[in-house]
């Protein structure tokens, strides 16, 4: 606890190799801590860092990292509930967005650490009866449907983009190579794959993605990068 929480004193009992308390030696291992907790929040959050500025989101990954400390010895996975804790901060209340955009952030970041795949052939398998099929998707698939312009937010946050427009964006998350992808989808195509990923057929995910979901550019894009990882068909 003390670690964390620089308003805490040193632990008793605790000893310099000299044999003096280790006060100031424990300071520096916990500045070292929260530092390095926060370099790491900052190279997987960089659209976010870039949003509120280096200073603010300095102190509020001090906020963060006191309140969830690391659960794993594996650095690059840490920061998985800085979303969730970005919704239920008071200081950016009134930046409704940035807890989407830190979850794409996330995605990418999953994306890129989750396990290869061999994409399905789906060549042998005639139109009409793929209707029939249920597709499984990457495992570095990752599907992000927001009220807000997330994908087109990161972009300007990033690269110096356009303004967004104010409107929801579905966000697929892909990684057809080495680095992941996030791939703005047409009307419909959230509601498409949420189904499809959801275990319903291709047909029945074209149903729900509604009358104007252009299933076709959905197909499309899965197939123009590998997404594609397995293929069920009835029979």
């Amino acid at each position: 606890a003390a670690l964390l929480d620089p308003d805490l004193p040193v632990p008793a009992g605790l000893v310099a190799p000299d044999g003096a308390p280790a006060g100031r030696r424990f300071d520096v291992y916990r500045n070292t801590v929260a530092g390095g907790l926060t370099r790491v929040l900052e190279a997987g959050f960089p659209a976010l860092r870039s949003l509120v500025g280096a200073e603010f989101f300095a102190a509020m990954a001090g906020v963060f990292l006191r309140a969830h400390p690391p659960r794993s010895r594996i650095l690059m996975l840490y920061g998985a509930d800085f979303p969730g804790f970005l919704q239920r901060f008071p200081p950016v209340a009134h930046l409704p967005y940035l807890a989407d955009v830190a979850r794409l952030e996330q995605a990418l970041r999953d994306s890129y650490h989750a396990a290869d795949h061999r994409p399905a052939d789906l060549g042998a398998i005639p139109p009409v009866a793929l209707l029939g099929c249920r597709l499984r998707l990457a495992p570095s698939a990752r599907l992000l449907r927001s009220a807000w312009p997330v994908r087109s937010i990161r972009a300007a946050a990033l690269a110096g983009g356009p303004s967004p427009a104010w409107r929801a964006e579905d966000v697929l998350v892909l990684r057809a190579g080495f680095d992941p992808e996030p791939h703005l989808l047409p009307p419909g195509g959230g509601a498409m794959l949420a189904a499809l990923i959801g275990g319903a057929t291709l047909g029945a995910a074209m149903d729900a993605g509604g009358e104007g979901c252009d299933a076709a550019a959905v197909l499309g894009l899965l197939l123009a990068q590998g997404a594609v990882a397995g293929v069920e068909c009835a029979g």
